[in-house]
């Protein structure tokens, strides 16, 4: 008699070991329907993921949104400098005006005459110009306030993002690894499966030649 076909084996799972633990292993369900990989993060593994996962869903949630004790922060910085600008204003032209007294009071004996007002009017027109310059100033610096702290908004998410890719390309390389030894045994043992069945019908076929052959040999002595 030959010999009986071995059954086809099993799915073969694979893993990846690294320093005595498992860290990626890729298995088949019980009902053979679904291959899966998974990636077995450690402890600290995990709460940096974690970590990263929730830093960057706080960061999109609350991208452009300013809380109350970040306005007033920028409220102060923009009083700080609207207080220096005006004195400094006051510095220049306040001495402007009284030295312009002065001089036209002591020439002309009053100050009801066109000398004094043409001047005061350059002097006035020389204030409020720098009085607009400086409130577009901070005009401007406050939108360089706000548009600074979204930048900084901007590169720590995208500093999270980065290291989200690097750990999800991690796990990517382990389970791929993973599924990689399992079709290296899966390969395996469909060659000797399929090598054995060759070994098996090459006896069977031996053994069939060698009966005929029997049968022919004692045809020919009866």
């Amino acid at each position: 008699m030959g010999k009986k076909s071995k059954k086809y084996p099993a799915y073969t799972s694979g893993s990846v070991v690294v320093n005595g633990r498992t860290v990626a292993t890729s298995t088949k369900d019980k009902n053979n329907n679904t291959i899966s990989a998974s990636y077995n993060m450690s402890d600290d593994e995990k709460k940096l993921y974690d970590s990263i996962q929730n830093g960057m869903y706080n960061s999109l949630n609350n991208f452009y949104s300013i809380s109350d004790a970040q306005r007033q922060e920028w409220h102060n910085q923009i009083n700080a400098l609207r207080n220096q600008g005006i004195d400094s204003i006051n510095n220049i032209y306040t001495p402007m005006e009284s030295n312009l007294k002065n001089d036209v009071a002591r020439r002309f004996g009053n100050l009801n005459n066109s000398v004094f007002l043409d001047n005061l009017n350059s002097i006035t027109d020389k204030r409020a110009k720098a009085v607009a310059d400086l409130s577009n100033n901070l005009l401007a610096i406050q939108n360089d306030l706000y548009n600074q702290e979204l930048q900084n908004r901007m590169n720590s998410l995208t500093l999270l993002n980065n290291l989200n890719s690097v750990m999800n390309n991690n796990i990517l390389a382990y389970t791929g690894l993973a599924n990689t030894n399992s079709n290296l045994g899966n390969n395996y043992n469909s060659n000797a499966y399929n090598a054995s069945n060759s070994s098996s019908s090459a006896w069977n076929s031996m053994f069939a030649n060698l009966a005929g052959t029997a049968a022919k040999t004692a045809l020919s002595f009866i």
